[in-house]
């Protein structure tokens, strides 16, 4: 069949099966190019399929030998209807790893379940032994708890009063002010239930209850911070409450880990074009005020770069891994220089729909977007008939 892009709001209702496997083979000689570096050789990676984890997955692979398990929860094909392109990009993925000699299993489910994290450990204990290092990167806005079976939804809202600034919708270019009402405190214990760090916690506690953490076991999970322009609706707003959590859920980790002597950190890491973002009121302009900046700067970053470079130059550059003043990983220290953030600040004062197009690069954002599910991918035919019904190689039985 012919795939073409079709959008409803800030998601893309198809995705490219030919676009997502080239990402993953740009991603995959990105990684190459850099050379092989010593770092982990068992790795589960949880929200595996696309973003982050996917990088992660790809980096810990193709850079460091790893055998890897990803977990994800994505829509397979059905005949005429494609699948999410984080099928695509699993497939694409394990594909490669296997003509490479890597192992590479994956399981496809609701990561906050406890059949998922059992066959998870399940299939640990039959190939893998024990792992050394786990990477957190789910971004799911539900959950549903499994030890008190309550499903609980996030919310994107400022905390203690409403919020009012510029946004821009990026299918159009139009700029506009954009209005959100607080968050009750109800809303704020949902998101922090959704997207703080309890299960996070709860994936770790499940591994070493079954001795699946080899000595010096690692741990990330990956947050965001950003600048003052975001922070109303991002960082003091409820999905900042529940990053909060996160981070000091690394702090109760790590004290759990002594034996094994192991470390979690929080990563945080700079803003980037994902499907979560685009849904993120200001998010949008601020990213493509953003990308201007560093790209004529010389230091934009994708998830691949800024992956590759958290490894390489954080993780296992030597026995100490630098960290803030609260423990943190800052791989968005280049988004977050002085120069930039002030050229941001000024950009963002002019900015209308009018001015937009020069001042911004909307069109770096739109292409990105359109990448995450495999379409505007160069050197893909997207005139030429494709195969909807792609299998994923290593996928093992979901529950």
């Amino acid at each position: 069949m012919i795939i073409e892009p079709r959008m409803r709001g800030f998601i893309c209702l198809t995705a490219h099966p030919k676009g997502c496997e080239q990402n993953i083979i740009n991603q995959i000689n990105y990684i190459q190019a850099k050379g092989p570096i010593d770092g982990p050789k068992k790795v589960l990676v949880i929200g595996a399929s696309t973003g982050f984890g996917l990088a992660s997955r790809i980096t810990s692979a193709f850079g460091y030998d790893a055998a890897t398990i990803g977990v994800y929860f994505e829509k397979p094909p059905k005949d005429g209807k494609t699948a999410s392109p984080g099928w695509y990009n699993t497939a694409a993925f394990e594909t490669e790893a296997t003509k490479a000699g890597l192992y590479a299993k994956s399981i496809n489910g609701d990561a906050f379940s406890n059949e998922v994290k059992q066959q998870t450990i399940d299939l640990i204990k039959a190939d893998l032994g024990q792992i050394d290092l786990v990477i957190y990167s789910l971004a799911s806005p539900v959950r549903t708890n499994p030890k008190t079976g309550v499903t609980h939804r996030s919310v994107l809202k400022p905390i203690g009063g409403s919020f009012s600034d510029k946004t821009v919708d990026f299918h159009t270019g139009i700029v506009s002010e954009v209005s959100i009402e607080p968050a009750n405190e109800e809303e704020i214990e949902n998101t922090v239930a959704v997207m703080g760090g309890e299960d996070w916690e709860m994936w770790i506690d499940a591994l070493k209850s079954e001795n699946l953490l080899a000595d010096g076991f690692t741990t990330v999970a990956y947050s965001y911070i950003g600048p003052a322009v975001t922070e109303a609706v991002y960082r003091k707003g409820t999905i900042g409450r529940a990053k909060d959590h996160l981070e000091a859920t690394a702090f109760t980790i790590t004290d759990k880990l002594t034996e094994v002597n192991g470390k979690a950190y929080v990563s945080v890491n700079k803003a980037l074009v994902t499907q979560a973002s685009s849904a993120i009121p200001v998010i949008p302009l601020y990213i493509s005020f953003l990308y201007k900046i560093m790209k004529e700067d010389g230091i934009h970053e994708g998830c691949i770069e800024q992956i590759q470079r958290l490894f390489a130059d954080r993780l296992y550059v030597s026995d100490v891994v630098p960290v803030d003043e609260k423990g943190r990983i800052r791989i968005d220290d280049w988004e977050m220089k002085p120069d930039v953030q002030a050229k941001v600040a000024e950009l963002w004062k002019n900015a209308t729909t009018e001015t937009l197009p020069e001042t911004g690069d909307l069109a770096g954002y739109k292409k990105d977007f359109l990448n995450l599910f495999g379409f505007d991918v160069d050197g893909v035919d997207y005139q030429a008939d494709v195969n909807e019904m792609v299998e994923v190689p290593g996928l093992v039985l979901t529950p």
